[in-house]
């Protein structure tokens, strides 16, 4: 008697628990679904990722309650379970199954596409970039072209030197200067190719305020920064493609042999257990 009556409260007690666990997913579920944009394919990828990461949940559950299922049987043979959810439960796990198998392309393909249009935009910006620092730069080749900019810019390389000599001058302020973390580590390079060799100070100067040199360097940064982008873009679609995808498909495969063959194994067990009546 204690032993069938622990045997039925440890089932009760696996029942609940995994009927809470198939109903906190499809509640989970349900409330993914808002709001509602099937349009949308950032809302698409985020409720595959969402419900892949939930997708074990049910799983388990089902586990739990064929376990609670086969407590009962083998406590008392001659008697039904008190709450056969079997059915139900195998008719889920087949719809789960079929769900799971449909997110695996959409998936992929989403992604991808996702990817794409990140890559595209990424190439559009550093366009637009790389046109706006040529028109910055060529407004300001013209302005330097006239005498008032030439006198401007000489003016400018000379304060320009006039600095970085009294620095190199001074040993004290070229050490400061070294170990200050407000002086960009450009000028620290300046100055210490300059300290070695004074003409360095005049080739580094000129190089600095040139219009075409400058031109250069700021369009190699920008491309620089889109090939990082469009290369963290793949990355994450790659990673995001593979961590959803195999897990929807392996979810797919369990459920589809678990609603499948549970069905399947229900309709035997029924047709098998009519026999016929013994001849009086």
């Amino acid at each position: 008697m204690v032993n069938r009556f622990t045997s039925a409260s440890t089932a009760l007690t696996l029942k609940v628990v995994g009927i809470i666990l198939i109903l906190s997913f499809l509640l989970d579920f349900l409330l993914l679904l808002f709001p509602f944009q099937p349009t949308d394919r950032g809302w698409q990828i985020n409720l595959a990722t969402n419900l892949v990461d939930r997708g074990i949940v049910p799983l388990v559950g089902l586990g739990i309650l064929f376990a609670a299922h086969w407590i009962e049987s083998a406590s008392d043979s001659d008697r039904s379970p008190s709450l056969d959810l079997r059915f139900p439960v195998l008719v889920l796990s087949s719809i789960l199954g079929l769900l799971f198998l449909l997110i695996f392309p959409l998936h992929l393909n989403n992604v991808n596409l996702a990817k794409n249009e990140t890559v595209n935009k990424i190439e559009q910006d550093a366009e637009q970039a790389e046109k706006q620092i040529n028109n910055q730069l060529s407004q300001l080749q013209a302005q330097l072209n006239t005498d008032q900019g030439k006198a401007q810019l000489q003016q400018a390389r000379n304060q320009t030197k006039d600095q970085l000599t009294a620095i190199l001058k001074d040993d004290q302020k070229y050490k400061q200067a070294l170990e200050s973390p407000q002086i960009p580590p450009a000028v620290k390079e300046i100055l210490k190719k300059a300290k070695a060799d004074p003409k360095e100070l005049d080739k580094a100067i000129e190089k600095q305020t040139d219009i075409e040199g400058l031109r250069n360097q700021q369009i190699s940064q920008v491309r620089q920064r889109k090939e990082e982008a469009e290369q963290q873009a793949r990355d994450n679609a790659w990673k995001s493609g593979l961590r959803t995808g195999i897990s929807s498909l392996l979810l797919s495969i369990g459920y589809i042999i678990i609603g499948w063959t549970g069905l399947k194994g229900m309709g035997t067990l029924q047709s098998g257990g009519r026999k016929t009546p013994a001849p009086r």
